[in-house]
Protein backbone atom coordinates (compact mmCIF):
# COMPACT_ATOMS: atom_id res chain seq x y z
CA UNK A 1 0.00 0.00 0.00
CA UNK A 2 1.23 3.50 -0.83
CA UNK A 3 1.73 5.57 2.04
CA UNK A 4 -0.36 9.02 1.05
CA UNK A 5 2.68 11.16 1.81
CA UNK A 6 5.18 9.28 -0.14
CA UNK A 7 7.02 11.32 -2.73
CA UNK A 8 8.48 8.58 -4.89
CA UNK A 9 8.50 8.74 -8.35
CA UNK A 10 6.09 5.64 -8.77
CA UNK A 11 3.33 6.78 -6.39
CA UNK A 12 -0.02 7.34 -7.94
CA UNK A 13 -1.80 10.89 -7.69
CA UNK A 14 -4.99 9.41 -7.73
CA UNK A 15 -4.44 6.27 -5.53
CA UNK A 16 -2.83 8.82 -3.10
CA UNK A 17 -6.18 11.20 -2.83
CA UNK A 18 -7.79 7.65 -2.19
CA UNK A 19 -5.76 7.40 0.22
CA UNK A 20 -5.74 10.81 1.74
CA UNK A 21 -9.14 10.60 1.64
CA UNK A 22 -9.45 7.78 4.06
CA UNK A 23 -7.51 9.63 7.00
CA UNK A 24 -9.42 10.37 10.07
CA UNK A 25 -7.56 12.87 11.42
CA UNK A 26 -7.81 16.40 10.12
CA UNK A 27 -4.78 18.04 10.99
CA UNK A 28 -2.62 14.85 9.62
CA UNK A 29 -5.11 14.68 6.54
CA UNK A 30 -4.58 18.60 5.54
CA UNK A 31 -0.79 18.19 6.46
CA UNK A 32 0.01 15.56 4.02
CA UNK A 33 -1.92 16.98 1.36
CA UNK A 34 0.14 20.27 1.47
CA UNK A 35 3.11 18.07 1.77
CA UNK A 36 2.55 15.56 -1.10
CA UNK A 37 4.69 16.70 -3.94
CA UNK A 38 2.23 15.87 -7.02
CA UNK A 39 4.48 16.39 -9.60
CA UNK A 40 6.39 13.23 -8.48
CA UNK A 41 3.75 11.22 -8.81
CA UNK A 42 2.33 9.17 -11.74
CA UNK A 43 -1.10 9.95 -13.39
CA UNK A 44 -3.40 7.69 -14.98
CA UNK A 45 -6.37 8.84 -16.56
CA UNK A 46 -7.41 5.22 -17.11
CA UNK A 47 -6.57 3.98 -13.74
CA UNK A 48 -9.66 2.26 -11.58
CA UNK A 49 -9.94 1.72 -8.11
CA UNK A 50 -12.62 -0.21 -6.14
CA UNK A 51 -14.25 2.39 -3.49
CA UNK A 52 -13.47 1.33 0.51
CA UNK A 53 -16.53 0.87 2.37
CA UNK A 54 -16.17 3.68 4.51
CA UNK A 55 -15.64 7.14 2.88
CA UNK A 56 -14.68 9.61 4.05
CA UNK A 57 -12.26 9.29 6.77
CA UNK A 58 -13.41 11.69 9.43
CA UNK A 59 -12.88 11.97 13.28
CA UNK A 60 -15.91 10.95 15.89
CA UNK A 61 -16.49 14.65 16.06
CA UNK A 62 -18.21 17.13 15.49
CA UNK A 63 -21.63 15.17 16.11
CA UNK A 64 -23.70 15.57 12.62
CA UNK A 65 -26.68 16.60 12.81
CA UNK A 66 -29.66 17.54 10.28
CA UNK A 67 -29.06 21.19 9.47
CA UNK A 68 -32.69 22.28 11.36
CA UNK A 69 -31.24 21.30 14.02
CA UNK A 70 -28.30 23.89 14.41
CA UNK A 71 -28.41 26.53 17.08
CA UNK A 72 -27.66 30.34 15.67
CA UNK A 73 -25.68 31.87 18.16
CA UNK A 74 -25.16 35.75 18.37
CA UNK A 75 -21.27 36.48 17.24
CA UNK A 76 -20.83 39.24 19.89
CA UNK A 77 -20.36 35.94 22.05
CA UNK A 78 -16.90 34.44 22.26
CA UNK A 79 -19.06 31.01 22.16
CA UNK A 80 -21.09 32.51 19.38
CA UNK A 81 -18.42 33.96 17.13
CA UNK A 82 -16.23 30.42 17.91
CA UNK A 83 -19.58 28.46 16.69
CA UNK A 84 -19.38 30.84 13.40
CA UNK A 85 -15.42 29.82 12.80
CA UNK A 86 -16.23 26.52 13.82
CA UNK A 87 -18.65 26.18 11.05
CA UNK A 88 -16.50 27.61 8.71
CA UNK A 89 -13.57 25.25 9.43
CA UNK A 90 -16.20 22.54 8.61
CA UNK A 91 -16.93 23.72 5.27
CA UNK A 92 -13.13 23.35 4.55
CA UNK A 93 -12.68 20.32 6.14
CA UNK A 94 -15.38 19.22 3.71
CA UNK A 95 -13.91 20.45 1.15
CA UNK A 96 -10.57 18.98 1.14
CA UNK A 97 -12.47 15.76 0.80
CA UNK A 98 -14.76 16.67 -1.65
CA UNK A 99 -11.10 17.77 -3.83
CA UNK A 100 -9.63 13.74 -3.03
CA UNK A 101 -12.61 12.49 -4.24
CA UNK A 102 -12.86 13.78 -7.32
CA UNK A 103 -9.21 12.89 -8.38
CA UNK A 104 -9.61 9.22 -7.13
CA UNK A 105 -12.94 8.48 -8.61
CA UNK A 106 -13.84 9.45 -11.84
CA UNK A 107 -11.58 8.02 -14.47
CA UNK A 108 -11.09 8.67 -17.94
CA UNK A 109 -11.01 13.06 -18.03
CA UNK A 110 -7.75 14.55 -19.34
CA UNK A 111 -4.77 15.03 -17.33
CA UNK A 112 -5.36 18.65 -16.12
CA UNK A 113 -8.66 17.97 -14.57
CA UNK A 114 -6.85 16.33 -12.09
CA UNK A 115 -4.22 18.74 -11.30
CA UNK A 116 -7.05 21.15 -11.13
CA UNK A 117 -8.65 19.51 -8.55
CA UNK A 118 -5.63 18.58 -6.76
CA UNK A 119 -4.30 22.18 -6.46
CA UNK A 120 -7.58 22.76 -5.00
CA UNK A 121 -7.65 20.02 -2.27
CA UNK A 122 -4.04 21.72 -1.37
CA UNK A 123 -5.65 25.37 -1.33
CA UNK A 124 -9.06 23.72 0.73
CA UNK A 125 -6.04 22.32 3.28
CA UNK A 126 -4.78 25.87 3.60
CA UNK A 127 -7.63 26.87 4.33
CA UNK A 128 -8.66 24.69 6.93
CA UNK A 129 -5.40 24.98 8.48
CA UNK A 130 -5.83 29.39 9.11
CA UNK A 131 -9.37 28.46 10.12
CA UNK A 132 -8.17 25.44 12.63
CA UNK A 133 -5.58 27.57 14.34
CA UNK A 134 -7.72 30.60 14.84
CA UNK A 135 -10.67 28.39 16.20
CA UNK A 136 -7.61 26.94 19.01
CA UNK A 137 -6.58 30.50 19.54
CA UNK A 138 -9.92 31.34 20.54
CA UNK A 139 -10.15 28.26 23.39
CA UNK A 140 -11.74 25.64 21.05
CA UNK A 141 -11.29 22.75 18.72
CA UNK A 142 -12.63 21.56 15.96
CA UNK A 143 -15.03 18.86 17.21
CA UNK A 144 -16.67 21.18 20.32
CA UNK A 145 -19.68 22.11 18.00
CA UNK A 146 -22.42 20.13 16.00
CA UNK A 147 -22.30 20.38 12.05
CA UNK A 148 -24.27 18.94 9.25
CA UNK A 149 -23.43 16.93 6.33
CA UNK A 150 -24.68 18.99 3.36
CA UNK A 151 -21.83 19.33 1.05
CA UNK A 152 -21.06 14.99 1.64
CA UNK A 153 -24.25 14.11 1.14
CA UNK A 154 -24.11 15.11 -2.28
CA UNK A 155 -21.09 14.13 -3.06
CA UNK A 156 -22.64 10.68 -2.69
CA UNK A 157 -25.38 11.44 -4.53
CA UNK A 158 -23.02 12.09 -7.29
CA UNK A 159 -20.67 9.90 -7.30
CA UNK A 160 -21.84 7.88 -10.10
CA UNK A 161 -21.39 11.27 -12.71
CA UNK A 162 -18.71 13.58 -12.98
CA UNK A 163 -21.05 15.96 -14.81
CA UNK A 164 -23.42 16.17 -11.79
CA UNK A 165 -20.51 16.05 -9.35
CA UNK A 166 -19.60 19.36 -11.37
CA UNK A 167 -22.79 20.73 -11.59
CA UNK A 168 -23.79 20.31 -8.03
CA UNK A 169 -20.70 20.35 -5.85
CA UNK A 170 -18.50 23.43 -6.85
CA UNK A 171 -20.96 25.32 -8.99
CA UNK A 172 -23.77 24.95 -6.43
CA UNK A 173 -22.65 24.12 -3.17
CA UNK A 174 -19.66 25.60 -3.05
CA UNK A 175 -20.53 28.93 -4.96
CA UNK A 176 -22.74 29.39 -2.48
CA UNK A 177 -20.16 30.11 -0.34
CA UNK A 178 -19.18 32.99 -2.92
CA UNK A 179 -22.36 34.85 -2.08
CA UNK A 180 -22.25 34.60 1.85
CA UNK A 181 -18.78 35.13 2.64
CA UNK A 182 -18.70 39.03 2.43
CA UNK A 183 -22.05 38.97 4.83
CA UNK A 184 -20.21 36.35 7.11
CA UNK A 185 -16.79 38.63 7.01
CA UNK A 186 -18.57 42.21 7.64
CA UNK A 187 -20.50 39.89 11.17
CA UNK A 188 -17.20 39.18 12.26
CA UNK A 189 -15.38 42.55 11.60
CA UNK A 190 -18.16 44.09 13.48
CA UNK A 191 -16.96 42.49 16.45
CA UNK A 192 -13.41 42.82 16.03
CA UNK A 193 -12.43 39.74 14.55
CA UNK A 194 -9.69 41.28 11.96
CA UNK A 195 -8.02 38.09 11.55
CA UNK A 196 -10.99 36.00 10.87
CA UNK A 197 -11.83 38.26 8.36
CA UNK A 198 -8.49 38.56 6.22
CA UNK A 199 -8.64 34.26 6.37
CA UNK A 200 -12.22 34.86 4.45
CA UNK A 201 -10.09 37.73 2.75
CA UNK A 202 -8.10 34.44 1.27
CA UNK A 203 -10.80 31.70 0.90
CA UNK A 204 -12.99 34.02 -0.99
CA UNK A 205 -9.78 34.62 -3.41
CA UNK A 206 -9.30 31.16 -3.88
CA UNK A 207 -12.87 29.90 -3.90
CA UNK A 208 -13.16 32.51 -7.12
CA UNK A 209 -10.80 30.44 -8.60
CA UNK A 210 -12.30 26.34 -7.21
CA UNK A 211 -15.56 27.69 -8.66
CA UNK A 212 -14.25 28.68 -11.83
CA UNK A 213 -12.29 24.97 -12.06
CA UNK A 214 -15.84 23.30 -11.78
CA UNK A 215 -17.14 25.65 -14.31
CA UNK A 216 -14.86 25.02 -16.97
CA UNK A 217 -14.95 20.98 -16.66
CA UNK A 218 -18.96 21.54 -16.61
CA UNK A 219 -18.70 22.90 -19.49
CA UNK A 220 -16.05 20.46 -21.04
CA UNK A 221 -18.78 17.54 -20.39
CA UNK A 222 -21.42 19.51 -21.59
CA UNK A 223 -19.64 20.03 -24.91
CA UNK A 224 -18.80 16.53 -25.12
CA UNK A 225 -21.54 14.89 -24.18
CA UNK A 226 -23.73 17.73 -26.87
CA UNK A 227 -25.65 19.24 -24.13
CA UNK A 228 -26.56 22.94 -23.17
CA UNK A 229 -25.39 23.95 -19.86
CA UNK A 230 -28.41 25.89 -18.84
CA UNK A 231 -31.02 23.54 -19.14
CA UNK A 232 -29.18 20.80 -18.30
CA UNK A 233 -27.73 22.10 -15.00
CA UNK A 234 -31.78 22.55 -13.92
CA UNK A 235 -32.43 18.89 -15.11
CA UNK A 236 -29.39 17.97 -12.74
CA UNK A 237 -30.29 19.95 -10.10
CA UNK A 238 -33.80 18.88 -10.06
CA UNK A 239 -32.97 15.14 -10.40
CA UNK A 240 -30.25 15.24 -7.58
CA UNK A 241 -32.65 17.37 -5.56
CA UNK A 242 -30.12 20.40 -5.35
CA UNK A 243 -31.23 23.10 -2.96
CA UNK A 244 -33.23 25.78 -4.01
CA UNK A 245 -30.71 28.65 -4.29
CA UNK A 246 -31.57 32.24 -2.58
CA UNK A 247 -30.24 35.46 -2.92
CA UNK A 248 -29.23 38.02 -2.57
CA UNK A 249 -26.10 36.54 -5.29
CA UNK A 250 -22.79 38.20 -5.60
CA UNK A 251 -22.56 38.51 -9.20
CA UNK A 252 -19.21 39.71 -9.51
CA UNK A 253 -17.64 37.58 -7.91
CA UNK A 254 -19.78 34.75 -9.89
CA UNK A 255 -19.06 36.92 -12.86
CA UNK A 256 -15.66 36.24 -11.70
CA UNK A 257 -15.62 32.52 -11.53
CA UNK A 258 -16.77 32.25 -15.03
CA UNK A 259 -20.92 32.00 -14.54
CA UNK A 260 -22.29 33.01 -17.77
CA UNK A 261 -25.13 36.26 -18.36
CA UNK A 262 -27.64 33.15 -19.17
CA UNK A 263 -26.71 31.14 -16.24
CA UNK A 264 -27.17 34.52 -13.93
CA UNK A 265 -30.44 35.07 -15.54
CA UNK A 266 -31.63 31.68 -14.56
CA UNK A 267 -30.03 31.59 -11.64
CA UNK A 268 -32.43 34.80 -10.66
CA UNK A 269 -35.55 33.61 -12.31
CA UNK A 270 -35.19 30.65 -10.62
CA UNK A 271 -35.15 32.55 -7.62
CA UNK A 272 -38.13 34.47 -8.25
CA UNK A 273 -40.42 31.29 -9.11
CA UNK A 274 -39.42 29.30 -5.41
CA UNK A 275 -40.20 32.72 -3.88
CA UNK A 276 -43.58 33.37 -6.45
Amino acid sequence: MIAPHTTASSASLRLACLHLLQINALEQKATQVRGLDAARCTLDPAESFTEPTRLPGRPERPQLVHPSQLKTRAVGTPEGRAGLIHALTHIEANAINLALDVVWRFSGMPDDFYKDWWRVAQEEALHFELLNAHLNEMGFAYGDFPAHDGLWDMAERTKSDVLARLALVPRTLEARGLDATPAVRNRLVSVGDQAAAQILDIILRDEINHVAIGNRWYRFLCVARQLDPVSTYAVLAQRYQAPQLKGPFNLAARRAAGFTEDELAALNTSTRSATA
